[in-house]
């Protein structure tokens, strides 16, 4: 199937266990040199600042994007499904553009997300074969709640060899950069997950925007070097 061009995804409606989800597939400019799936978080939305960010600046530097809407959205609910739904949806998404849209790209084959979409990412990566995984504002705990600690998701793809990296809000009530730097010094991980603070709480502004693109540019230099 041929991808659409830059700007005019391709859309594609696919079966999971739990539902219909969506993918909104983006080519590069010129031959891909790889693929990425990009979920979004808990909220109604594929359209925050860091995530659209991502998707640009993952296109821009050639590879072809998949924007995923997982099916809770896609049926039109407001509020997400629990987690293991979620990765039960997320798995054969993957499957099924790596068996169709994406048959015939080669190269890495990173897993991204936003907020709930990065956990997703994270628990799943080895499950879909992914080579790396791109997080942003991942979150590390509730607001007000460190000791209910996410953290050990984050490392799963660390401990299975993988390179991550983690976009995060200065002030980030899900975790700050600083508990971020606390936490993998707790568990003895230093530089894998790399680490970019960017400007903004869970939710990015729109003046994070080009601090998003840039983080994302870094971090593709660790991720895919």
């Amino acid at each position: 199937m041929r991808i659409a061009a830059p700007d005019q995804p391709t859309v594609l409606t696919l079966e999971t266990p739990t539902g219909l989800a969506r993918a909104h597939v983006y080519a590069p400019p010129g031959r891909p040199r790889g693929r990425v799936a990009l979920g979004h978080g808990a909220g109604p939305s594929i359209t925050t600042v860091d995530l659209v960010a991502a998707r640009k600046t993952l296109c821009d530097n050639r590879f072809s994007v998949a924007v995923i809407e997982q099916p809770w959205l896609v049926a039109g609910r407001k509020v997400a499904v629990r987690p293991a739904a979620l990765d039960q949806a997320w798995i054969p998404v993957i499957e099924q553009l790596s068996a169709g849209i994406w048959a015939e790209i080669g190269g890495p084959l990173l897993v991204a997300g936003r907020s709930a979409g990065a956990r997703v990412a994270c628990r799943t990566a080895t499950s879909v074969g992914a080579d790396a995984v791109l997080a942003l504002s991942f979150p590390l705990h509730p607001p007000g709640k460190p000791e209910a600690s996410r953290g050990d998701e984050l490392v799963t793809p660390v401990r299975a060899g993988l390179p991550v990296a983690v976009l995060q809000g200065e002030s980030d009530p899900f975790g700050t950069p600083a508990e971020f730097t606390a936490y993998l010094s707790s568990v003895g991980l230093q530089g894998n997950p790399s680490l970019y603070a960017v400007p903004g709480t869970h939710t990015i502004p729109a003046r994070a925007a080009a601090a998003c693109a840039a983080a994302v540019t870094s971090a593709l230099a660790v991720l895919v070097p």
